[in-house]
């Protein structure tokens, strides 16, 4: 009988940890509804540059880019992958109907980078609208996944001359990454939104988690 409720006890045990130790992968960032859209880029070889759909039709035209950095805001951190999707200019999340995964709720208006061994990305997109009832400001989303975490979302691009993104919601603001708030300046002719990104800076559990390969 001893040896039956040793055996339990340890199988118990087993249980427990595998648990833990599974949530645990999962804890970097919180909670992360559509994260999982970071993996639906299909067989696409990610580069450091990517051009979102109807960037060519679309104005004004937008260059997001930047550097993204380790935690210490100096070491460039390679091989990151970044995760942005965006309204159209009516406002809504457009789709064409044929729309699987997380796209049913993201539209087309979407796109993948991986950095490069210097940190850098970069994303060729349009300035998108604010919802139609004007309740958010305009934004981009942004999730990101390093090498050796699970994937979590960092403070959207957002638009210091938007007059929607009054001082109350600036307050609200986590900052995750560092801020997303910038100001798209004219360079040859196309609207650059600079943004350095700090992996795990105000992100919850960073320094405590991390998935072994």
């Amino acid at each position: 009988m001893n040896r039956i409720l040793n055996r339990c006890l340890i199988l118990f045990c087993l249980f427990l940890n595998f648990n833990c130790t599974a949530q645990s992968r999962k804890l970097v960032g919180g909670g992360c509804e559509g994260c999982e859209a970071i993996f639906e880029f299909g067989e696409k070889t990610l580069s450091p540059i990517d051009t979102l759909p109807d960037f060519d039709s679309t104005e004004p035209k937008l260059k997001l880019t930047g550097t993204v950095l380790h935690l210490d805001g100096k070491t460039p951190a390679r091989d990151v992958i970044l995760y942005i999707y965006h309204t159209d200019r009516t406002g809504i999340y457009p789709k064409k109907g044929n729309e699987s995964g997380w796209a049913r709720r993201h539209g087309y208006i979407r796109g993948w980078i991986k950095t490069d061994q210097s940190g850098n990305y970069t994303f060729y997109t349009f300035r998108p609208a604010a919802y139609p009832d004007r309740t958010e400001a305009e934004h981009i989303h942004l999730t990101v996944k390093e090498p050796d975490k699970n994937e979590y979302y960092l403070d959207d691009f957002l638009f210091e001359d938007d007059p929607i993104l009054t001082q109350e919601k600036r307050t609200l603001l986590s900052n995750r990454g560092g801020s997303g708030i910038g100001i798209p300046k004219l360079e040859k002719g196309i609207l650059t939104f600079h943004r350095d990104i700090i992996l795990g800076l105000n992100i919850p559990d960073y320094k405590l988690n991390s998935l072994k390969r």
